[in-house]
């Protein structure tokens, strides 16, 4: 085999794993985009700086993020992998990754729910199979426990403290690159980590504090608009609305709303999870975006809370609106172009059967007397077996 033909191999190889991947990931979130859209909803509504405040009602944000959701998909993940009983280890160990660490762990569920779910499956094939009626339930019931419960106790003190690290690593990138003046690139940073539901990390624990720095010299600050632009999510979510498959198109519009009018970018990073190609539309909108807030001079004299186009023309000092919105919109317009054009090829190569070759061999086309003859004798054979008369030629 030639070295181009191996190259070409493994690209395909690669390719198969993330559409796998991204297959696996579909199957865990999509059934929970609804909860979701609950929790961005009463994000939206409830919140201090929402439509309809009310501290009330605003309790069970937190915990809807931080446990529910994590928990939902956890349990997803192991029911997809080994039935019902994947499905209580799955969310068992999930448990362990909510206690372990302070931010939403639901790329942690994404991988422990269907992992724990696979050692029970492992442990049915090996030992359930083999157990004896008496003790079936005795057995089945306790193994799914000692299993759950170790895995969980695994995610709090390793799994847990691990994705809080990368948290932390991602932001200290991002302020690398800010200090070298390389500040587009950023978007290689804050758009994957975004993703993982470290937005709030990024922002809250580097970007804020250095715009307020810039705030303070300027009177506005570029720091503000780099996390929370809704650009790159909006044309994503445009994308999977218009060329998605069908429960993308079903749910992405309101998720459009929600993102765009009420500030919650959580609500797409399923989508983008679901189909990891997206992620290089993400980082080219975020990277376009900034060029044109750097170009254009636009800034922000706080950090726009939820990051909704609204709560950023609140904060845009006055006569530069435009700027802000050009940079918004041309975000949009590249992860837009980008998204469609990923999402169609991978429905193509999802939806499109195995290539044959378009010249047909000459063995299935041509037919020769002998063969006549073979298929004239099998015709007459049938239909004596039928108990009818063979019609001559």
């Amino acid at each position: 085999m030639s070295r181009s033909n191996e190259g070409a191999s493994s690209s395909r190889e690669i390719g198969s794993a993330l559409r796998r991947w991204g297959g696996h990931l579909a199957s865990v979130v999509m059934p929970n985009i609804g909860a979701f859209i609950a929790w961005g909803l009463a994000t939206a509504l409830f919140m201090p700086e929402g439509w309809l405040p009310n501290a009330t009602l605003a309790v069970i944000i937190q915990p809807m993020i931080t446990t529910l959701l994590p928990i939902l998909i956890g349990y997803t993940g192991g029911r997809v992998v080994h039935g019902q009983r994947g499905g209580v280890v799955g969310a068992v160990a999930t448990l362990g990754l909510v206690v372990g660490a302070n931010t939403p762990m639901l790329l942690g569920a994404m991988l422990l729910g269907p992992a724990t779910a696979l050692l029970m499956k492992w442990f049915d094939q090996a030992v359930g199979v083999r157990v004896g009626p008496a003790f079936k339930m005795l057995v089945d019931n306790f193994s799914a426990g000692i299993i759950g419960g170790s895995v969980a106790i695994l995610g709090m003190v390793g799994i847990g403290p691990a994705i809080s690290g990368l948290a932390r690593t991602l932001a200290g990138g991002v302020q690398a690159l800010i200090d070298l003046g390389l500040l587009p690139l950023a978007a290689l940073i804050i758009e994957p980590g975004k993703v993982l539901f470290l937005n709030n990390a990024i922002n809250h624990g580097v970007l804020g504090p250095l715009g307020v720095t810039a705030q303070a010299e300027n009177g506005k600050a570029i720091e503000f608009l780099l996390e929370t632009n809704p650009g790159p999510g909006l044309g994503i979510l445009l994308a999977c609305a218009c060329f998605g498959s069908a429960p993308e198109r079903a749910s992405a519009p309101s998720a459009l709303a929600i993102h765009f009018l009420g500030g919650i970018h959580e609500i797409y990073f399923p989508y983008v999870l679901a189909k990891p190609q997206l992620i290089l539309a993400a980082i080219a909108g975020g990277a376009a975006g900034i060029f044109t807030f750097i170009a254009t001079g636009a800034g922000l004299f706080a950090t726009p809370s939820p990051g909704s186009i609204i709560a950023l023309m609140a904060v845009t000092p006055r006569g530069g609106h435009l700027s802000v919105i050009t940079g918004v919109a041309v975000s949009a317009a590249v992860s837009f172009v980008l998204a469609a054009f990923l999402v169609k090829v991978g429905r193509k190569k999802t939806t499109e059967s195995p290539r044959t070759d378009s010249i047909t061999p000459a063995s299935a086309t041509l037919r020769t007397p002998a063969a006549e003859s073979r298929g004239k004798d099998l015709h007459r054979d049938s239909t004596r077996r039928r108990g009818r008369r063979p019609v001559r030629p």
